[in-house]
């Protein structure tokens, strides 16, 4: 059986474990926000090591590898802009970049600025204590070796802690178990032998409809003998109309590089989709109708941008949400299968993750898929042979004959392979895994019991010399990662450089600054309707015990841009520094 969470290890690093390594920086991730930050900090003379868990680097591109894995920006936005000859050399080969695709760039810029050499992979940081006596932070980790260092960046990501549910009898099943966080190695091939043993011709079971489920499910779909889907939520799901980029349009826009990643620090979410200044509320029906046709046609999130008011006027959202389920009714042949692929009335669409794949709808007209409404047969246990359901308010044993009329009753679905596509530990997950440890023995865990509490997003107050990366309270997860990336390294680049300048020893939040901003998030997030839609991972709702605050900041790329770079502007307002800690002879 394949565990959820169990990668087979790399070989060791080549340190010798129980060595302690002193270094100016250190980095812990190497994704988008770690690969910068390696390249950008050791731009200003800092010795950095990037510490990562992984095989590789690529961070989110090298742990979610199930089939169909892509992202939902497009290509030419979701990419560096920091170097000229890089943008010029890459060609993206499919408006929304498959995951191998993306690993394969991630590995390039790597090896283009001879990173690899400073990155320490198959190593989990699982610790970090700030020394007030030595002004530097103490890093442990799983492979028995420790660093210390003057700066540490958590560039770990906002959706890389992943999370299986909490069933019964999960232990207990005896086919392959797999998160889709955590693919085996190299199955994006669909030649691959791993991959053929757990899906073609077999009878495979997914839990959950999310962004990755409705990506990963058509091509189950093509492969499996039988397909299961378990479906607690219903989402809205938006046709990706990905196809190849023709060589005209990757010239025009390598042509126009600069004049394009300006244009997307300008823009709310960070990249070149068109968004449509007009409300909603001050179109005719029929022009309302005609702007979401053209934004379904359009695919992806474009649907997003249809109107300047789709996400705080409840009138014209539902307008929207509308039209998406009738699309709905009208691709799914089975009336039975469409209603329950409806969302529901409640949900104003956008405020849950939108979801982006292609042929989602279409795969349930398929006679060996099958779709199970956990709402009216919720999954009782996991057995050894498959996932077991029951008839709500209903209890074991119960006949058949008790289910309501057109009601299907509990029972073992028998499968050879399960899928969990049950998400992250969102926002904060990967952060308070780590055991950080700040001032006076302050915990990032017990500071954020209550939910995340920084400035910016970039620093949180008790914990000097810390810097979070497109983590919460940022855009983050509301615009293009990569511009937001870039964003936080450079501002994190020009706060070290300038300390170290100054002759100062330590930056960090002050305690007003972070009151300030934590209320400002959550402000700017009740002015929407994100306010009326709770039940999700932007309020921490799909992880039990975490609190339940809104994590992301819905102000936009641009304000957000504008509000860090003029604290740094204003001498680092709401920021204390202080001098360095005396060396002792």
């Amino acid at each position: 059986m394949t565990s959820p969470s169990a990668h087979a290890p790399g070989p060791a690093p080549d340190d010798e474990d129980g060595t302690t390594t002193d270094l100016d920086a250190v980095v812990v991730g190497a994704g988008f926000s770690g690969v910068y930050a390696l390249h950008s900090l050791r731009g200003i003379g800092l010795d950095v090591r990037v510490v990562e868990s992984g095989g590789d680097v690529g961070g989110t591109w090298y742990h979610n590898r199930y089939p169909g894995a892509r992202c939902d920006i497009e290509s030419l936005d979701y990419s560096y802009s920091f170097d000229h000859d890089i943008q010029q050399e890459w060609t993206w080969t499919e408006r929304y970049a498959s995951q191998p695709e993306i690993l394969a760039y991630i590995r390039h810029v790597a090896d283009r600025l001879d990173l690899r050499r400073h990155v320490d992979l198959h190593v989990r940081v699982t610790s970090a204590t700030w020394d007030e006596a030595s002004g530097r932070w103490s890093v442990g980790t799983d492979a028995g070796r420790s660093y210390t260092a003057q700066h540490l960046v958590l560039a770990t990501g906002v959706l890389s802690a992943a999370q299986s549910p909490q069933i019964p009898g999960l232990e207990s099943f005896e086919g392959t178990l797999v998160h889709t966080a955590d693919w085996p190695d190299g199955t994006p091939d669909a030649a691959n032998a791993a991959d053929r043993e757990a899906i073609n011709g077999k009878r495979v079971g997914v839990i959950g409809t999310g962004s990755s489920a409705t990506q990963l499910i058509p091509l189950v779909a093509e492969r499996a003998a039988r397909l299961t889907v378990f479906q607690r939520t219903p989402n809205f799901v938006m046709p990706a109309q990905n196809h190849p980029l023709g060589e005209s349009v990757v010239d025009e826009w390598k042509a126009h590089y600069p004049e394009r990643r300006a244009f997307a620090r300008r823009s709310r979410n960070g990249h070149n989709q068109a968004s449509n200044p007009l409300r909603g509320r001050d179109l005719t029906t029929a022009e309302r109708h005609a702007e979401l046709e053209s934004r379904w046609s359009s695919g992806g999130l474009y649907m997003m941008r249809a109107f300047a008011d789709i996400l705080t006027d409840p009138y014209v959202n539902a307008e929207a949400a509308d039209f998406v389920r009738e699309k709905i009714r009208n691709i799914v042949d089975d009336p039975r299968t469409a209603a329950d692929l409806l969302p529901p009335r409640d949900l104003a669409i956008g405020t849950k993750r939108l979801c982006s794949g292609t042929n989602y709808y279409e795969t349930y007209n398929r006679d060996d898929v099958r779709l199970v409404n956990l709402r009216r047969t919720p999954i009782d246990r996991i057995e050894a042979g498959g996932v077991r359901t029951r008839r709500s308010g209903v209890g074991e044993g119960a006949p058949a004959a008790q289910a309501a009329a057109g009601d299907e009753p509990g029972g073992l679905h028998e499968l050879d392979t399960l899928v969990l596509a049950t998400g992250f530990d969102a926002m904060t997950g990967s952060y308070v895994r780590i055991d950080v440890t700040g001032r006076d023995g302050l915990t990032l865990r017990e500071k954020w019991r209550d939910g995340p509490r920084t400035h910016l997003g970039v620093m949180s107050a008790g914990f000097p010399n810390l810097f979070l990366m497109a983590g919460p309270q940022t855009p983050s997860v509301f615009s293009n990662m990569v511009t937001q990336a870039e964003i936080h390294v450079e501002w994190v680049t020009r706060a070290i450089r300038d300390l170290r300048e100054a002759g100062l020893g330590t930056i960090e939040a002050s305690v007003d600054a972070e009151d300030a901003w934590v209320d400002h998030v959550t402000a700017e997030a009740e002015q929407t309707l994100y306010a009326t839609s709770r039940n999700s991972w932007f309020w921490g709702a799909n992880t039990p015990g975490k609190a339940q605050v809104f994590t992301p900041y819905i102000g936009g790329i641009a304000r957000y841009l504008e509000a860090i770079t003029t604290a740094a502007d204003q001498d680092y307002a709401g920021f204390a520094r202080t001098q360095p800690t005396p060396t002792l002879a």
